[in-house]
């Protein structure tokens, strides 16, 4: 199936629920955080930009919901794994125990160090400049998910802050440098990303795929794939997903994995001979060994995200809540449980009611995935995190996801457009069919040449020329497919192009934005 089948499936979806309805439950939780922290802070002086915040932060935090949760389910659904209910209900569970269990008790007010906070003497000014951040990241969000586009919430708050900084006290308050990491994200993270996505398919298929007995192949490589998943899922958990909970280095995540990978495989071994008793020798059959690890891959990826990603919607607000309440600046602060509650629900709630447009985006719109593909983009964004973390590298869990799906969608077109596949078949058609060409047409003409013209001769040469315009017709449409089958794409070009013009502009457009907010607040209260 190439894209423009995608393109008619895509097409024949229709809308489970109407944009009015869906704009009007927003709205409704929004209300609700504001009822509460009006009716709750009433009487804390200076309280508006406390609601305010409260505000941008649940709008902030739904819009987390509605693009950067696609990445964690978009594969699984796009495969046909999960349906989109079944997704839609795993990512808002996993994402609230994430985010609840493991979101931590503290947050850092300025997200990864970007700005300074000494260089802003007034915590008016600092309240203002965090309020501009929240709103202009949630913006920005807002319309990437409308066109379509899965970005960086971490950068687009990144972004909201530098600007706001940039504008509350000039350029100096920026740490250029760790702006220099993040801008080497936008190329690390997709790119890693995609070459060990890419990699995986590569040696499932040269491992199973490939081989004559594909169940036989697969009842061996498919329980240590599962049990490799186990160890890398496990260790990224730890490190990455449960870092506020406990601190456990590299290698002691990496000894709990390789625990949790050999009771895996053990488990995993039988169920998968069982399960083969009744499997048929096709790629279908194969594509099913890899559901339930994607639903499992699919939940842990959420639990890590909720875990990780709250801070992007609460770290603001909590900041501004520390400083609204004791009038200081602080760099860490601690988190109370309306905060974190403002996080998670928001983030459930964009998901259920926004999320579907980008899961199918990621899932369907970029190129064609099976159980096969997802799995390997599903590892792909574990490994990558694993890899980039101990090598001190800045990554995007969004570029990797996606960078993931541009991978096995890449090495598609190259494994099926390559000398070694198609196209050195037809050129060995082409040959055979000119021989046979030639032949007939030798033939035919010494035919022609004999004056005596009996029955058999007669209907010789009719059956010739029959043979010859068969040959001739079936050639023409030999090549008019060699021609297409050269230029196949199963990656939408288009799609690539708008994601990564996304990519590029999250933080400068944020960062604008935040600026012309900041400016616009402070000319307000002035």
């Amino acid at each position: 199936m190439d894209i423009k089948t995608i393109e008619k499936i895509n097409t024949a979806t229709t809308k489970s629920m109407s944009s009015y309805i869906k704009f009007s439950l927003a709205l409704l939780f929004v209300a609700l955080v504001f009822m509460y922290s009006y009716a709750t802070y009433l009487n804390i002086p200076n309280n508006t930009f406390l609601i305010l915040g409260a505000v941008f932060g649940a709008y902030m935090a739904m819009n987390i919901g509605a693009n950067d949760v696609a990445n964690n389910v978009g594969p699984a659904v796009g495969s046909k794994a999960l349906t989109m209910t079944g997704a839609i209900i795993l990512a808002a569970i996993f994402e609230a125990m994430g985010s609840f269990i493991a979101g931590g008790d503290v947050v850092k007010t300025i997200k990864d160090g970007i700005i300074n906070p000494d260089l802003i003497a007034d915590p008016q000014i600092f309240v203002w400049a965090m309020t501009a951040a929240l709103l202009s990241a949630a913006v920005w969000l807002n319309l990437a998910t409308s066109i379509g586009a899965p970005v960086s919430t971490t950068h687009s708050i990144v972004g909201g802050v530098m600007g706001a900084g940039i504008a509350a006290a000039g350029f100096s308050i920026v740490s250029w440098g760790t702006m220099g990491n993040i801008a080497m994200s936008w190329v690390i993270s997709p790119v890693l990303g995609g070459i060990i996505a890419a990699g995986f398919l590569y040696f499932i298929k040269k491992t199973i795929v490939y081989k004559k007995d594909m169940l036989g192949s697969a009842k061996l490589i498919v329980p240590y794939l599962i049990a490799f998943m186990a160890w890398a899922f496990s260790t990224y958990i730890i490190l990455k997903g449960m870092k506020h909970l406990i601190k456990i280095d590299f290698i002691g995540a990496s000894l709990i994995g390789i625990v949790i990978a050999a009771i895996t495989y053990f488990l995993v071994s039988g169920m998968i001979n069982k399960t083969s008793e009744k499997l048929q020798n096709r790629r279908d059959s194969i594509n099913t060994m890899f559901n339930i690890p994607l639903i499992f891959a699919a939940a842990l990826l959420s639990f890590a995200h909720g875990a990780n990603d709250v801070a992007n919607a609460i770290g603001p607000l909590a900041a501004i809540y520390d400083a609204v309440a004791n009038n200081e600046i602080a760099s860490k602060v601690d988190i109370p449980l309306w905060v974190m509650a403002v996080g998670a629900i928001g983030i459930v709630v964009g998901l259920t009611l926004y999320g579907p447009r980008l899961i199918k985006t990621v899932g369907s719109e970029i190129t064609e995935l099976d159980q096969i593909r997802a799995f390997s983009i599903a590892m792909a964004a574990a490994i990558t995190v694993i890899i980039a973390s101990q090598l001190g590298l800045p990554v995007s869990s969004t570029h990797i996801a996606v960078g993931g799906v541009f991978g096995v969608g890449f090495l598609r077109e190259y494994l099926d457009s390559s000398e070694s596949v198609y196209i050195s078949k037809a050129r060995k058609r082409f040959k055979k069919d000119k021989k046979d060409l030639e032949n007939y047409e030798r033939e035919l003409a010494q035919l022609i040449q004999i004056k005596d013209k009996n029955k058999g001769n007669y209907q010789r040469i009719v059956t010739l020329h029959k043979l010859i315009d068969e040959k001739i017709d079936a050639s023409a449409l030999a090549k008019k497919n060699f021609q297409e089958a050269k230029s196949i794409k199963y990656v939408k070009r288009d799609a690539v192009k708008k994601i990564i013009a996304a990519w590029l502009i999250t933080v400068p457009v944020a960062a604008g934005l935040s600026a012309a907010m900041f400016f616009m607040i402070k000319g307000i209260m002035s």
